[in-house]
C-alpha cells in the first residue's frame, strides 16, 4: 500500500506541472494590467508604469517568468502580492484554515444528510417519502449555490437573526455557509446511494439475511450500504475537491474571509501570485482527494487490494 501511495504520489506531480502553466499563461492572456488596477483612477505616467512592470519582471518572456515562478514554488515561496505587497504563502496561512472548516462541516453536512437520504428512499422506493426525498435531491442538484445562500442569509439572518449576516470571526459565522454547500453536495450523494441501494437490495444475499428474521435497519446499513460504499466513496471524494472551489461562490456571498474570497478579490485586481497559489492549492486538493479515494477503494472493499 505505501509503495501504491507513493507512486500515485510522483504520478501527480506532471498533473500539477501542467495546471500551474496553464494557470500561468491563461492570467497573463486576459485583458487588463495589474500595475495600472493597483493605482486605481489615478494611474502615474507610463515611464513610471514601465518602471513598476521591470521590477516587478513583468516585462520579461513567459517562459523567463515561468521558471522564474516555479522556482520560488519548489522553495515554498510563492511571491508577493501586487495589491498589497504582502507575502502570499502568509496570506494563504491566514485564510486557509477557515476554508478548510468550512469545507469539514460541509462535507460532513453532505454526507450524513445524503447518504441518510438515499437509504430511506431506496428502502422506501415508490413511496410518498421516497418521491419526496429525490425531490429535493433535484432541488439541490438544480438551485445555484448563490441563490441557496442569499435565501439562508434572508431567512435566518435577517428575518430570524440566528446566525450573523456575514464574516468569518466565531463558529456561527460558519453554519450557513457550511449548509448551503453541505445540502447542495448531499443532492447528487443522494441520488447516488439510492441507486446503488436498489441495485443491491434485488439481490439474493438481502433476501437471505431478511429470510433468517434481520431486522430491516441492519439488513440496510450493515448488509447493503456496505456494497454501494465504492461509487459512494468516488462521488465524495469529488466533493472533498470541489467544496474548495465551491467554497469561492459561498464565501463571497457570505463575506466570509477564506481563500474563496481572497481569490475573488484577486481575480478582480489581476493578482497574478495570488490567483496562481489559490489555483495550484485547490489542484493539489483534488489530487489528494483522488488519492485518498483509491486508498479508501481498499478499505472499504478487501477484494480490491488483490
Amino acid at each position: 500500500m505505501l509503495r501504491y501511495i507513493t507512486t500515485r504520489i510522483f504520478a501527480t506531480i506532471p498533473t500539477l506541472v501542467l495546471v500551474s502553466f496553464l494557470v500561468f499563461l491563461i492570467l497573463r492572456l486576459v485583458p487588463g494590467d495589474p500595475v495600472r488596477l493597483m493605482f486605481g483612477m489615478t494611474p502615474p505616467p507610463e515611464s513610471e508604469i514601465q518602471k513598476i512592470r521591470h521590477e516587478m519582471g513583468m516585462d520579461r518572456p513567459l517562459l523567463s517568468q515561468y521558471a522564474s515562478f516555479m522556482g520560488r514554488v519548489m522553495q515554498g515561496d510563492f511571491g508577493r502580492s501586487y495589491r498589497t505587497r504582502q507575502e502570499v504563502s502568509k496570506m494563504i496561512q491566514e485564510r486557509l484554515p477557515r476554508t478548510l472548516k468550512l469545507a469539514a462541516l460541509g462535507m460532513l453536512i453532505a454526507t450524513l444528510i445524503g447518504i441518510l437520504s438515499g437509504v430511506v428512499a431506496a428502502a422506501n422506493r415508490g413511496s410518498w417519502l421516497d418521491t419526496l426525498t429525490m425531490s429535493g435531491a433535484v432541488i439541490g442538484v438544480s438551485v445555484p449555490q448563490f441563490w441557496f445562500g442569499m435565501m439562508l442569509i434572508l431567512l435566518f439572518a435577517v428575518h430570524l437573526r440566528w446566525f450573523p449576516v456575514a464574516g468569518s470571526q466565531t463558529f456561527s459565522h460558519v453554519i450557513l455557509p457550511a449548509i448551503t454547500l453541505g445540502l447542495t453536495g448531499s443532492a447528487v450523494l443522494a441520488r447516488v446511494t439510492r441507486a446503488g441501494m436498489i441495485e443491491v437490495l434485488n439481490n439474493d444475499y438481502i433476501r437471505t439475511a431478511r429470510a433468517k428474521g434481520v431486522q430491516e435497519g441492519k439488513v440496510n446499513y450493515r448488509h447493503a450500504l456496505k456494497n454501494v460504499m465504492i461509487p459512494v466513496v468516488t462521488i465524495l471524494g469529488l466533493q472533498l475537491g470541489g467544496l474548495l472551489s465551491g467554497a469561492i461562490v459561498v464565501e463571497t456571498v457570505f463575506g466570509f474571509a477564506g481563500i474563496g474570497q481572497l481569490a475573488v478579490y484577486s481575480l478582480n485586481t489581476r493578482d497574478y501570485p495570488v490567483i496562481q497559489a489559490v489555483v495550484l492549492l485547490t489542484a493539489v486538493g483534488y489530487v489528494l482527494a483522488n488519492l485518498l479515494v483509491d486508498v479508501a477503494y481498499a478499505m472499504v472493499d478487501p477484494r480490491i487490494r488483490y
